[in-house]
C-alpha cells in the first residue's frame, strides 16, 4: 500500500536525523508542535481509515469539539498529562513529517528546531514528499473525517 511505501520512507529519514543528533528534540515529550498548531492535520482517506479503528468515542467527541477551538489548535490527539501522542502508531503524515523536513527556504518545524537549522542535517525534501503524499489523494481536516 502506498501510505505504508510513504510512511516507511518518512520513518527512515526521521530515524536517520534522530541517529545522527542525539539532542533532536521531537521525541516523547516535546509536544510544543502538538500544543500550538496552526490548523488542526489534515489527512488523506488511508490515512484516516488506519486511524478510525484506534480511536475510541470520547477521542471522537473530542475532535469533532476542537474544530472550532481559537487559534493555535492544540490537537486532539495529544495526551495533555504526559505530551505523548494518543495515536502514535498511526498518526497523521503531517505530524510524521513536522521537524523533519524542510522547504528550500525554510524548515518545517517548531522554534527548537529552527534553531538547529545551522546544523548539518540532511533535511526531508518536503516539495517530493508533498508530490507523494498527493498520491493518496485529497485531503481534508481530522474533524471532517469524525
Amino acid at each position: 500500500m502506498l501510505l505504508y511505501k510513504i510512511q516507511s520512507s518518512v520513518e527512515h529519514r526521521t530515524q536517520s536525523i534522530r541517529d545522527s543528533h542525539p539532542d533532536w528534540p521531537c521525541r516523547k515529550g516535546c509536544d510544543d508542535c502538538c500544543r500550538s498548531l496552526a490548523s488542526e492535520p489534515l489527512l488523506s482517506e488511508p490515512e484516516w481509515r488506519l486511524l478510525e479503528p484506534v480511536l475510541t468515542p470520547d477521542l471522537k467527541q473530542r475532535i469533532a469539539t476542537g474544530a472550532n477551538a481559537p487559534r493555535p489548535v492544540t490537537c486532539p490527539l495529544l495526551d495533555l498529562a504526559t505530551g505523548a501522542c494518543l495515536v502514535y502508531a498511526v498518526r497523521p503524515l503531517a505530524c510524521r513529517t513536522y521537524g523533519y523536513y524542510a522547504e528550500r527556504d525554510k524548515v518545517l518545524g517548531c522554534y527548537r528546531i529552527e534553531a538547529l537549522s545551522d546544523a548539518p542535517v540532511l533535511w526531508g525534501n518536503h516539495a517530493r514528499f508533498d508530490s507523494e503524499a498527493a498520491e493518496l489523494g485529497s485531503t481534508k481536516p481530522l474533524s471532517e473525517w469524525c
